[in-house]
């Protein structure tokens, strides 16, 4: 029987925190999204208070007087450093890994079975405790949408301890098991799906598990069709140990700030190019076209609306920065209207086509050469080893007035040599 294990931490965001600032445990935390605007993680003392997933956190300025809930600004550099740590630890246990989510990885343990595999999701536990801090659970199935609801029970129910096996249950075990467990939480499913299907009485995993996958594809689709068969131990969804590239890159921000000017409108744009060109140069790909576009909060209503984008086409597909940047800002410069309060920017990369072979255009002057893919290696590579923004196009400023509001984050304990924690 096929072993795929799905590794969890617990409460990610919040952990990573916590690792750091012992002082926040037990105490009521949430994370904040851009510009301080929403809950996107929550601690279990906030998550009993009522505040959703989401929530604008205005809403919430009374409760959390009330309960003394401490509000962070999400800290990206502190929990991408903290997920590559995790990662790479448990590519220890197996060569065949695929890194779902910053906060979640599935592990191939087919090659193992001569292991007690409980045991050995025991000790991943007790290395990724040991070695970052963070908590995570380990669910092991014989498929991935098995192996998620294995982890859902063994982060839920104290008796698992942190670890589930499907694969080491009796039929009638785990049948009886499924049969507790609603059919929203199948991957998958989510709250969209799972008051259609209890429409049509399939409430709990194992309701869905006994379904007929041929008639339900036709009601609903076929990655619905592929979920009853993986429920059923019918493997559909195979492992991506390389994850595919990308087909389209999008770097986007809401402002800090409102902005009335076109300098700072070039700058936000320019160096959201920069963030994407340099993922489209990570995957090895060129862009054909360029998105750009900027428009002012939908949520004042006493304040003129406006919203408009560009598609652009590039003369030839390429992944310099400096082209890409040129051709958003010109069309920045055809949608820009003075005397509006603008909230958010953004451009997007299309026409992705794989770097190697690329096809060029005989009469463009505009084509790829030796010079610039030397220079935007070595931008590349400057800013990974010195940091972010040691080097880029000075068209991106350096005050930024419009950035985005981060004013509860705590320090990049892993990134940055000023931050680092003291031992008192």
């Amino acid at each position: 029987m096929r072993s795929i294990a799905l590794i969890d931490v617990n409460n990610f965001y919040v952990s990573c925190e916590r690792v750091f600032n012992p002082k926040l445990i037990n105490i009521p935390v949430v994370v904040l999204s851009n510009n301080d605007g929403c809950a996107v993680a929550r601690s279990n003392e906030v998550k009993a208070l009522g505040v959703g997933m989401g929530a604008p956190w205005f809403k919430f300025a009374d409760l959390a007087k009330q309960h003394g809930i401490k509000a962070l600004s999400s800290n990206y550099a502190l929990y991408a450093d903290m997920s590559n740590r995790v990662m790479n630890i448990l590519r220890e246990f197996s060569p065949d890994q695929e890194v779902y989510s910053i906060d979640e990885s599935f592990l191939e343990l087919t090659a193992f079975k001569s292991l007690d595999l409980i045991n050995y999701g025991q000790q991943m536990r007790k290395r990724v405790l040991k070695w970052t801090g963070l908590p995570v659970c380990v669910g092991i199935a014989s498929t991935k949408t098995l192996s998620k609801l294995a982890n859902h029970c063994a982060k839920k129910r104290s008796e698992f301890n942190g670890v589930c096996n499907f694969n080491a249950m009796p039929v009638i075990e785990l049948d009886n098991l499924l049969g507790q467990i609603g059919v929203g939480e199948i991957w998958g499913v989510g709250r969209k799906l799972a008051p259609k299907l209890q429409a049509l009485g399939y409430n709990t995993v194992l309701d869905l598990k006994r379904a007929d996958a041929n008639a339900l594809r036709q009601q609903f689709s076929v990655v619905m069709q592929k979920t009853i068969h993986e429920l059923n131990g019918i493997v559909c969804i195979e492992m991506e140990e390389i994850a595919p590239p990308k087909k389209q890159i999008v770097s986007s921000r809401s402002f800090g700030h409102a902005v009335y000017d076109y300098n700072s409108l070039s700058e936000s744009i320019t160096l959201y190019m920069s963030r994407a060109a340099e993922k489209l140069r990570k995957q090895q790909s060129f862009a054909g076209s360029v998105y750009v576009f900027i428009r002012t909060s939908e949520f004042k209503p006493n304040q003129p609306y406006y919203s408009n984008g560009m598609t652009l086409p590039m003369p030839s597909p390429t992944d310099d920065t400096r082209q890409l940047a040129n051709v958003a800002l010109w069309g920045l410069k055809q949608i820009f209207k003075p005397n509006f309060k603008y909230a958010k920017a953004g451009v997007m990369l299309s026409e992705l086509v794989p770097s190697a072979g690329v096809q060029t255009d005989l009469f463009s002057q505009v084509q790829v050469s030796p010079k610039s893919n030397a220079l935007m290696a070595a931008m590349d590579k400057i800013n990974r080893k010195m940091g972010k923004e040691a080097v880029k196009l000075a068209s991106e400023g350096f005050t930024r007035p419009w950035k985005m509001k981060q004013e509860n984050m705590s320090p990049s304990y892993t990134t940055k040599w000023e931050d680092l924690p003291e031992v008192n």
